[in-house]
């Protein structure tokens, strides 16, 4: 459940894309290194893969989430009640 109708922090969002990318770029080099071992139909396959997989991984690394969060017109929030300026609640501070 969200709390807030920000996006995610920058810095949150490129460890995504890197996560992304680095995921990719291990399926490539395992697809070249199956296509060495493998025997020549599947070699092919598995050559072809690897040479497709660097510009997927790099449209997926650098994509963007552009979607807003959908604010509902509908959804009204109840006023709450606020602090007066000059009002000090008491209390104590627990470790």
């Amino acid at each position: 459940m969200l709390i807030t109708n920000a996006r995610q922090p920058k810095s949150l969002d490129a460890e995504q894309r890197n996560k992304r990318y680095l995921i990719s770029m291990a399926v490539r080099v395992a697809c070249f290194l199956g296509g060495v071992a493998a025997p020549t139909p599947w070699n092919w396959v598995l050559f072809a893969g690897a040479a497709v997989i660097p510009p997927i991984a790099v449209m997926l690394a650098n994509a963007v989430d552009l979607r807003r969060p959908q604010e509902n017109a509908d959804d009204v929030t109840p006023a709450r009640p606020e602090l007066e300026v000059d009002t000090v609640i008491r209390g104590t501070v627990e470790d």
